[in-house]
């Protein structure tokens, strides 16, 4: 079986879509999949819908997607349907519905994500304040995709959800599997169990992944920092990716961000998550986080919002805990205290974590489901 794989971005990016692009085209290699790549896809007219989004900005203080624009949409179109015309995949898969919805193609469209459009409104700020134009073109292109598609894949139960209850589709047709982490997936439970056993306790160490600072929450994940210092918990917390508004106190560890394109960058990651007794993200808003995936995979329990995707990476005392919205510090000081007070039950939630990231959340278990799905709704 061989795919056609779809992406507006470079597929050999490690860096595109946190790692997502890169690593649903590795999966699909390793699962059995011949493919071959329309990528790079042309921004045409681009300039013209940068004016249209800075009017929409300027004038009335509304936001423009210019990538939910028809015109960019139906030359993405175009682009890949010349393209179809000289490959010879059997199916048309995408990491996304951007580059697939306005095509032509007689072949079967599968497409894997972590949102849909309709889910995204007024949930991450930079889909906040749409003007009409733009909620009118998102929604159709996502029925577009939506309809001519025969598997839609989506990443959590949160997404899946948004897309049969607010467009037109075949639940049948949904499913959800989650996608893995972008991180070295060799480790066995030897290896995890050495992790583990090489902790100390005598200091609770956090660590905070992200770029953006205010939606990832990382002002909760300093007051938790804070919180359990003053409860007399000696705690670092170890932040990677971004750089608080603020003065932060010296238990605050800053790290720039680490590119896993690096040996240096990918070393520095894994000492971090091996170190690490919690990983933390408090997300205000979040699709789904494959960080959390990659978290697990180092016997690393995660401490999340009980938001979005979020539920669907993080099952409650497997693979760590999540908080509803409104929880300030306290709970999340109260569970890390009692865990940090009792080394047998920390080790059982770390190898439980590793055992989650082993059977739902690393790209191979992952990629088995794909390939049956394909194989079921494609052939």
């Amino acid at each position: 079986m061989k795919l056609s794989y779809v992406t507006t971005y470079d597929s050999s990016d490690i860096h595109a879509w946190s790692g997502c692009v890169v690593g649903i085209l590795k999966t699909l290699q390793n699962s059995g999949f011949q493919t071959e790549q329309i990528d790079n896809l042309k921004e045409r007219c681009i300039f013209m819908l940068k004016i249209k989004k800075a009017y929409y900005a300027k004038i009335l203080s509304k936001t423009y997607l210019c990538d939910r624009d028809p015109f960019l949409l139906k030359n993405y179109a175009a682009q890949v349907d010349s393209a179809l015309e000289h490959l010879n995949g059997d199916v048309v898969f995408s990491p996304g519905t951007i580059p697939i919805a306005y095509l032509q193609t007689r072949k079967p469209i599968v497409f894997w994500t972590d949102a849909s459009f309709a889910g995204m409104i007024d949930f991450y700020p930079d889909f906040s304040n749409l003007c009409a134009e733009t909620i009118k073109n998102g929604n159709k292109m996502e029925q577009l995709a939506l309809s001519k598609c025969r598997l839609a894949i989506y990443s959590s139960e949160w997404a899946a959800n948004t897309a049969i209850q607010n467009y037109d589709v075949d639940p049948a047709k949904v499913k959800v599997v989650p996608l893995g982490g972008n991180a070295n997936e060799n480790r066995n439970l030897h290896q995890i169990n050495t992790i583990i056993k090489n902790k100390d306790f005598d200091t609770c160490r956090l660590l905070f992944v992200g770029v953006d600072w205010s939606r990832k929450g990382g002002d909760l994940a300093i007051k938790v920092a804070e919180l359990l210092t003053k409860r007399g918990i000696k705690t670092e917390l170890h932040i990677v990716g971004c750089k608080p508004p603020y003065k932060v106190p010296n238990y605050v560890k800053l790290y720039p961000f680490l590119s896993k394109n690096t040996e240096e960058g990918r070393n520095t990651m894994d000492k971090l998550m091996s170190g690490s007794h919690f990983f933390i993200l408090p997300s205000k808003a979040e699709c789904y986080g494959s960080v959390f995936g990659e978290a697990s995979s180092f016997g690393l329990p995660s401490l999340a919002t009980k938001v979005g995707g979020i539920p669907s990476a993080i099952k409650d005392g497997k693979n760590g805990q999540t908080f509803s919205l409104d929880e300030g510090p306290e709970k999340y000081c109260d569970y890390i205290e009692r865990l940090m007070s009792s080394k047998q039950d920390y080790n059982e939630l770390a190898l439980s974590s590793f055992s989650e990231y082993t059977k739902r959340m690393s790209w191979a278990s992952s990629g088995k489901k794909v390939y049956e799905l394909i194989k079921e709704f494609c052939f």
